[in-house]
This record gives C-alpha cells, sequence and structure tokens, in this order.
C-alpha cells in the first residue's frame, strides 16, 4: 500500500462505515467462538492497531505487521504487544503460539498467499483457529484494488482451495456487504467505460462524511444475521472461519 494511502486509512478507520462495519461483523463472529479465559490472539498484519482493540475483549493480542509506520500507530495504542514481521517469512513466534488468529484484508496483498496461511498454522496450536476477511469477486477488480497493490480478489471456492492446500479445515464462510453490491457493480462498469482523469484512486476517498451512518446501517443488519448463524450467500468481501486439526 501506498504510504499516503496507509496514512488516510489511518486517519479514517475510526469514523469510516466500512471499517466501522468490519468490526461488527468481526465481533459476532468471535463471540461465536466461545474463546477461553486468557485466549492468545495474534493480529497478522495489524495495520495501526486499531482491530486490536477489539481483539483485546476477547484475550490477549499480540499484533504482527511489516509497515514501520503502521508499527508505530499500533504500538501508541497499548493494547497489546506489537512486533516487526511479515507473512511472507519466518514469523517471530514459536509454534503453535496462539489459540486464535486473525488476518484482516491481508492476503489479497500477497504474492504467496498459501505460504502466509501455511505460516499462520504453524504459530495456531492445534484445534486453534483462523477468521480471515478478503475482497470478493474477481470480476469486481477496479481501480480501488490497483491503488491497493491487491495481488487478487476471490471467490468462496478459491479462499478454501488456499486454506486447504496449507493444512486449514473450513468451519465457516460468509459474504458480507451484500447490500451494496448491485451499486458496486453499477460503478465497477462505469468504470471501466471511462478513464480516470487522475488515475486509480482508493474507494476511501470519495464517500462524503455524512454518507458514512447512512451505509453502515445495512452492516450491521448483516452482524445480526450473522451473529444468528446464517451465511450471505453474496457481497463485496467474503470472511472465513478454519480450524487447524
Amino acid at each position: 500500500m501506498d504510504e499516503s494511502l496507509e496514512l488516510l486509512s489511518h486517519q479514517v478507520e475510526d469514523r469510516h462505515w466500512w471499517y466501522r462495519g468490519r468490526r461488527r461483523i468481526i465481533a459476532e463472529v468471535l463471540h461465536s467462538l466461545e474463546l477461553p479465559p486468557g485466549a492468545r490472539i495474534l493480529d497478522a498484519g495489524c495495520g495501526s492497531g486499531r482491530n486490536m482493540v477489539e481483539l483485546a475483549r476477547f484475550g490477549v493480542v499480540t499484533g504482527v505487521e511489516v509497515s514501520p509506520a503502521s508499527i508505530e500507530a499500533a504500538r501508541s495504542r497499548n493494547v497489546g504487544e506489537v512486533v516487526a514481521g511479515s507473512l511472507t517469512d519466518r514469523l517471530p513466534f514459536p509454534d503453535a503460539a496462539f489459540d486464535l488468529a486473525v488476518s484482516f484484508d491481508v492476503l489479497e496483498h500477497l504474492d504467496d498467499d498459501r505460504a502466509a496461511l501455511g505460516e499462520l498454522r504453524r504459530v495456531v496450536r492445534p484445534g486453534g483457529q483462523l477468521v480471515v476477511t478478503v475482497p470478493a469477486y474477481p470480476w469486481l477488480w477496479s481501480s480501488h484494488d490497483v491503488v491497493n497493490h491487491h495481488r487478487r480478489r476471490y471467490t468462496r471456492p478459491t479462499l478454501i482451495a488456499s486454506a486447504r492446500d496449507a493444512g486449514w479445515v473450513p468451519e465457516r464462510t460468509t459474504h458480507f456487504n451484500a447490500l451494496l453490491l448491485p451499486a458496486a457493480i453499477a460503478h465497477r462498469s462505469l468504470e471501466r467505460l471511462r478513464r480516470p482523469r487522475n488515475g486509480p484512486t482508493s474507494d476511501l476517498e470519495s464517500t462524503p462524511p455524512w454518507l458514512h451512518g447512512v451505509l453502515e446501517r445495512p452492516l450491521a443488519l448483516e452482524a445480526r444475521a450473522i451473529a444468528r448463524g446464517r451465511r450471505i450467500p453474496a457481497g463485496l468481501s467474503l470472511l472465513a472461519l478454519f480450524r487447524r486439526d
């Protein structure tokens, strides 16, 4: 991710509808896991540490991040240890160090997602779990993916296949951000018909402040549905829960 976009994400993630909505959904999934008291949780690709604040409600959280600016921001939150490391290399943790690993919108940035998933499996104990979120549908590829240096978008089968190849057992998958899917399809189609004047742009840069509350409401409804065990069949993002045997 470009440094300017990285800093922008740090600035907006407290109030931006997408970040807020995703945190709601993640919290509902974590509530369903019935983690033990003091569960050891790894946030792989923790960014500025904003999600670590929520994860700390469920256990003792450790963050790992490759960006120096993000590491500094995450450490300033004082919610858990934050270490430098990359999923593309060997993580600085022993085998079976964690009860749960999470990685939110990280895998799509990596050239070798299977290797990263394998490294996450190494540091999670047998019987432990992994929660990931990724952008859905390759046919929705847009300038947002380009400017964020994405390598791919996923379908449910491709995400499950990558995880299985790394030794994970799938337990649950669901899409989310479903109600905005038709609008996103229309926007992506229009984008393909006209060339952006100023190069590719991120979706983070295009939301008026007054619209955040409106756009967050559908995600709040989806969070409630997911909490009741429902699987949302389509949406802009994909969430998956895996277990290590």
